[in-house]
């Protein structure tokens, strides 16, 4: 395989095609707009749509329809443009239909700026839309990884028939860095999707639909869909360990390219005899829960430092993962501002120096 230098956007891009991705369906908005104007042109090489819509509105329901037919279906957008397609990717849901949608999040709320930030974790992981449903989120630290994920990402749709999410920010969509893309595309087998409108000359009618006017059918369907994620918790959690071992007092928890600032600060603080271990949740849909808590309660750790472009909407899943067996703090900038290596060592600095003051016995009085 040849290695390409590559903007984040444009590798994405590809991946999807490689995927199989034939219908792509968007609004631009930056800082994810290259992955529309390099798709205009590979789309129509490869047989596929491409189509810009009206709104990011449209781009949902483009996309509901498309999907309908069983083909594979792709869109991206940044913050406030992700937020439009919320009502569509809960009829997706509902309607269990498979879909890819990118998010290269910019600094917000409202409109925001185009700088990169980390704040649209709550819409994503949480379930942006209304109803009993979540997306499987996918968080890539590297542009290399952003290109494996966004490959799996399509096989997640298919397998559980829902959307699922590429969650990235500004820097990974403008950085470049060299990629290989597989000389062929192969995956696990699929169940054969019987569901797919395709036309119903040679068998009966097939409805996809999200409305359930009878309550007990909508609650079968909620159950149906509860009973997928609860899957995905045992066959889907994805993490990665640096320099996780038994000497850390210090453990960070840090996705995307900001756990990649915080690869930077454990380098540069090993020499000075700080012990530190990052936890990088890849999926943050299923979360890695069970893996965090055993890396956090290990004997050695004194502290958990949660690390992100937000004002640290990642804190209550790490919480809940260490439920109270270790004090969890929190350091982040919002806005567009990224941490600085500098700004994460302090953190660090202060937590290991507070913790030993704590530890020192106190004085005898005379």
């Amino acid at each position: 395989m040849a290695r390409i230098l590559m903007k984040g956007n444009e590798a994405i891009a590809e991946a999807a095609i490689r995927a199989g991705a034939t219908n792509y369906f968007c609004y631009p908005i930056t800082p994810q707009s290259e992955v529309a104007e390099y798709l205009v042109k590979r789309m129509p090489e490869v047989g596929g749509v491409f189509l810009q819509a009206e709104s990011e509105i449209a781009v949902a329901n483009m996309i509901l329809g498309a999907s309908c037919t069983g083909k594979r279906v792709f869109t991206s957008s940044s913050s406030p443009g992700i937020s439009l397609m919320q009502e569509g990717l809960s009829y997706m849901a509902g309607s269990q239909l498979p879909c890819v949608v990118l998010n290269i999040v910019r600094g917000g709320p409202g409109l925001g700026g185009i700088l990169p930030a980390q704040s649209d974790y709550f819409q994503a992981v949480k379930g942006g839309g209304h109803g009993d449903y979540r997306l499987l989120v996918l968080a890539p630290s590297t542009i290399q990884e952003a290109v494996d994920l966004t490959m799996l990402a399509f096989h997640l749709a298919d397998k559980y028939r829902n959307p699922v999410m590429i969650l990235g920010d500004g820097m990974i969509g403008q950085m470049m860095e060299p990629v290989e893309f597989p000389d062929s595309y192969s995956e696990p087998e699929l169940p054969p999707k019987d569901w797919a409108a395709t036309g119903a000359s040679d068998r009966d009618p097939l409805i996809i639909r999200s409305l359930f006017l009878d309550p007990t059918t909508l609650e079968e369907n909620s159950i149906i869909l509860h009973k997928k994620y609860e899957q995905a918790k045992k066959e889907e959690i994805r993490f990665e360990n640096y320099k996780v071992k038994p000497s850390n007092k210090v453990l960070i928890v840090s996705y995307g390219t900001m756990a990649r600032i915080c690869q930077t600060v454990i380098d540069d603080l090993e020499p000075e005899g700080y012990s530190v271990g990052l936890f990088r949740p890849i999926s943050l849909f299923p979360y890695p829960e069970v893996a965090l808590r055993k890396e956090a309660t290990r004997k050695n750790i004194e502290s958990v430092l949660v690390v992100e472009m937000s004002m640290g909407q990642m804190v209550e899943d790490v919480e809940k993962a260490v439920a109270g067996a270790r004090p969890v703090n929190f350091f982040g900038r919002t806005g567009g501002i990224v941490p600085t290596p500098e700004e994460v060592k302090d953190q660090i600095k202060k937590l290991i120096k507070k913790k030993s003051r704590r530890g020192r016995p106190a004085k005898k009085r005379k």
